[in-house]
């Protein structure tokens, strides 16, 4: 086969360019096709070879696989990938394009079933806006594939309808096909439809889907999303939208969905708004704000609705305005046309109250009126809450203040919606302001039937009928009729017959009024009316019968006994105390025991001396330890008034032994000074042995010892009173118990010597170094520690001077003593030395302990002057740091000369730190 050249002549004739033809290392490929032009391989490897050729060249080879393969899917989708690559930077209008569409409508003749195909040629009719071919290319892509395949076609195909240049009615019928293929989208379409303006259409379908109870939106909203948003497109396009019914579908919403109530009823009045029916919209505020539960929902609806009225009013003034300043056209008559003619009438009935439309006042009158009712709206609301809060209703009541008429009708209506089962506070109050609204505007007829009516009904709780039975009776007494109230009373505690108990056991459901008989309030307030009004016996029957109940308590005892003390009945009174102490057991009965005691004591005095002691017993052996301190002392003064002074001490022995620990000490000192008083100072002293003996706390101990030393000092007993303060030195603490340690100090400066205040000092010392022992212990042995360091230290420092060990061991003897005696300033802190220690002031020396050997001064001076024999290192020991040692000694000799006497004192270690210093 003969390759043609780029110079030869029949190239030139035919107008190929040469670039086009095969070349020498196309040879083989071309061979290999010639061989076998039907098999792809060949043509392939044809193709990979020639990556890097003209798009052009690879086109003609492209064009020459396909024309025999015309079948093969991978050249065409290879070779179409290639041409739109190819086409790309081009402009939109250049003929490539063409070209292009060519080359795919030629592979949809083979290759119609190939899906991806179509989606690259679809896209690339969309990118180049061939609107009208893009459509039938979509149509006819989706009559080729299947079924299976369509949803890869819709997604561009619905992108396409969408653009802004597409007419609405196309868009329309490709979005209703592609429902017929997948409903489920059909929230998109809806989002089209309110994109178009087509309310209508759009409202049909959103009422559609909330008709359908199996439709679940793939966007995830909820049917209450849905419904709201089908409500705000039926009131904002109220005059668009027909063949809905809109106060139906709203309304039904408003039972369905609770927690839009609000913004449901202002969508439904703005939809009647909108379509010019102000007074319907009018009444769907005012049915709103009458139903919602809701504080935030009624906030919603009575904002919108001032603000419908306030617009209303508003366009009225400006209309008034309007028509005010127009002038009355005097030529229209003229005319002779229905225009004139009306005008002409205008201007004859100018003026006229019928033909007046001018309703400014009434719209005005209206806003005013519905912001005055906004208290009670906003009541009412509440109410609808809980119709049961009666706390609510006090306030609905004040807010008709000065109108009595309204205030009754609520009271009505109170007491018949009230159930006091489920009451949320005290439902008789209602009853009683009630009743007293009537006794205020002098009905009294009223507001006994009122009483009447409020005492039938089944209460909570016992006391709310009683305190309808007392106000009542209250009423009666403000009026001065004392009989009805006494007789009031006594109806009210009168207890049912067996007949009338027996009917409410068999009904199961046992009323308030079974167990009024025995409400402590009702007795109460009768038996001060008894007290009153009534006669001895008739209030002594009604304390009685309190009694017979056992209702009674302390104070109705206590209250019974004085009753009787005023009618000089003591022995009956003492005979109710009697029974008030075997009713009641502590804390209760203390103050009966207290009151009926201090009664029978001065009563009788010492005439029935044993019965009061009898008593006191009893009550002593009734009260627990905390309670028994007021009757001991009681007690002990009916001994010292009436009996014997050494039975009141013995009472008060026993008290002592009775009471708790934190009450001994104060009754102890009573104890001690009735005692000094009756019997003298000497009688205290075993008392005041018998308290530091029982007294448990250290604080009290120390109290009671101190005044123990008084008393002793006061008598002259110095020695006593020393032994006492030593005695109690042992429970004091130095560093908490100051007062103490100051006063045996004072003690001991006025009465001791310098003995006796040497031993106090070191008693003193001996307590505090017990009682901190445990804090000294460390820091003693870290101290010790520290010391045998530093010792070790100066071993091998002098060990790596070159210094013999014999000569090392006498230095580490000397060290030895002088590390362990430190000087006095040195100690540490609160270290509590066994032996003597001296005083900054140098005035006094005190014996820390008595069994240690004191000696003499001198021996402290003697100590102090001890020299250490040194030896000098020697210098080759040091290397070069003996030259420079050498240079040193001058001034080192001269700062030896200013030293004081202390010099002499230090050891080998001292001496080795410092001259590492230097």
């Amino acid at each position: 086969m003969v390759i043609p050249t780029a110079a030869s002549p029949s190239s030139c004739a035919t107008g190929i360019s040469p670039d086009l033809y095969p070349t020498q290392d196309d040879l083989p490929y071309e061979e290999e096709i010639l061989r076998e032009p039907f098999k792809l391989k060949g043509w392939w490897r044809y193709l990979v070879a020639r990556a890097g050729a003209p798009f052009k060249k690879r086109s003609v080879i492209y064009e020459r696989a396909l024309k025999a393969l015309p079948g093969s899917y991978k050249l065409w989708h290879a070779y179409l990938r290639e041409r739109l690559d190819a086409v790309r930077p081009l402009p939109i209008s250049h003929r490539s394009y063409a070209s292009l569409n060519n080359t795919f409508e030629r592979a949809l003749v083979t290759m119609h079933k190939m899906p991806r195909i179509w989606l690259l040629y679809l896209r690339s009719l969309y990118e180049q806006r061939l609107l009208t071919r893009a459509r039938r290319a979509f149509d006819r892509a989706l009559r080729a594939l299947p079924v299976t395949q369509h949803d890869r076609i819709w997604a561009p195909y619905l992108d396409l309808v969408s653009l802004p240049g597409v007419p609405v009615e196309t868009s329309l019928r490709v979005f209703r096909r592609y429902l017929l293929f997948d409903p489920a989208h059909v929230e998109d379409f809806i989002e089209f439809l309110l994109r178009s303006g087509r309310w209508q259409e759009a409202a049909d379908r959103l009422a559609g889907v909330l008709n359908d109870d199996s439709f679940h939106s793939i966007k995830g909203k909820t049917r209450h999303q849905l419904w709201l948003e089908l409500c705000d497109l039926l009131t904002r396009h109220a005059t668009e939208v027909a063949g809905l019914k809109v106060d139906a579908i709203i309304r039904g919403g408003i039972r369905c969905f609770t927690d839009e109530v609000g913004r449901l009823w202002t969508s439904l009045a703005d939809y009647y708004v909108r379509r010019g029916l102000y007074e319907k919209a009018r009444d769907i505020f005012e049915e709103g704000l009458a139903t919602v539960t809701t504080v935030r929902d009624f906030s919603v609806i009575f904002e919108a609705y001032t603000q419908f009225e306030q617009s209303a009013l508003a366009a009225k003034l400006e209309t008034a305005e309007e028509d005010s300043g127009s002038e009355v056209d005097d030529g229209a008559e003229e005319k002779g046309g229905k225009d004139g003619v009306a005008k002409l009438a205008k201007k004859f009935l100018h003026g006229f109250w019928l033909n007046d439309d001018d309703d400014t006042d009434l719209r005005l009158a209206r806003f005013e009126r519905l912001f005055d009712r906004r208290p009670e709206l906003l009541n009412s609301v509440l109410l609808r809450q809980n119709p049961h809060n009666v706390e609510q209703w006090h306030r609905r009541v004040k807010l008709f203040e000065g109108d009595p008429a309204r205030q009754a009708l609520t009271y009505v209506e109170a007491v018949r919606t009230v159930d006091p089962m489920k009451a949320v506070g005290k439902p008789h109050t209602l009853w009683v302001a009630f009743a007293r609204m009537y006794e205020n505007h002098n009905r009294l007829d009223s507001a006994e039937e009122v009483f009447k009516k409020a005492t039938q009904v089944n209460y909570k709780a016992v006391d709310h009928l009683a305190s309808v039975w007392c106000e009542w009776a209250e009423m009666e007494l403000r009026h001065k009729n004392f009989p009805k109230a006494l007789e009031l009373m006594r109806q009210a505690t009168a207890e049912p017959s067996v007949e009338v108990k027996r009917r409410a056991a068999a009904d199961g459901n046992e009323p308030v009024q079974m167990k009024l008989h025995k409400s402590l309030r009702l007795w109460s307030f009768y038996v001060d009316l008894e007290e009153s009004l009534g006669t001895l016996e008739s209030t002594r029957a009604v304390y009685e019968r309190i009694l017979d109940l056992r209702i009674a308590t302390p104070q109705i005892i206590l209250n019974y006994a004085f009753f009787l003390e005023e009618h000089k009945y003591f022995e009956d009174a003492f005979k109710v105390y009697e029974r008030g102490v075997k009713i009641f057991k502590y804390p209760h009965v203390r103050d009966i025991w207290v009151t009926y005691l201090s009664k029978f004591v001065k009563r009788y005095g010492n005439t029935k001396l044993e019965r009061a002691r009898e008593l006191f017993d009893h009550a002593i052996g009734q009260a627990p330890a905390e309670e028994v301190k007021p009757l001991y002392l009681q007690y002990a003064k009916l001994e010292e008034d009436y009996g014997l002074a050494k039975r009141a001490m013995s009472v008060y022995d026993q008290a002592v032994r009775a009471v708790p620990d934190s009450e001994k000490l104060g009754l102890y000192e009573i104890y001690i000074r009735r005692a000094s008083e009756i019997f003298g100072l000497p009688k205290t002293r075993e008392i005041y042995q018998q308290a530091i003996d029982t007294v448990l706390s250290h604080g009290d101990v120390k109290i009671m010892c101190m005044k123990y030393a008084d008393l002793e000092k006061s008598m002259g007993e110095i020695d006593r009173a020393r032994n006492i303060y030593n005695y109690a030195s042992k429970h004091v603490d130095p560093r908490t118990g100051s007062d103490f340690w100051e006063k045996w100090q004072e003690f001991e400066i006025q009465h001791g010597n310098e003995d006796t205040f040497r031993e106090m000092r070191r008693i003193q010392r001996s307590v505090q170094a017990h009682n901190s022992q445990t804090h000294f212990i460390l820091p003693e042995y870290m101290m010790q520690k520290d010391q045998k360091l530093n010792l070790e230290e100066a071993v091998d420092t002098l060990k790596r001077a070159g210094i013999p060990e014999d000569e090392m061991a006498a230095l580490e003897r000397q060290l030895a003593p002088a590390s362990t005696n430190l000087p006095a300033n040195d100690r540490m802190v609160n270290f509590v030395s066994a032996g003597a220690e001296s005083q900054p002031d140098s005035r006094s020396r005190l014996a820390a302990n008595s069994e240690d050997i004191d000696l003499p001064e001198e021996s402290d001076s003697d100590e102090e002057n001890i020299e250490i024999a040194q030896r000098d290192v020697p210098a080759a020991v040091f290397g070069d740091l003996a030259q420079k040692a050498k240079q040193d000694d001058d001034k080192r000799d001269a700062a030896e000369d200013n030293e004081n006497e202390s010099k002499s004192q230090l050891g080998a270690l001292e001496r080795i730190k410092r001259q590492r210093r230097q």
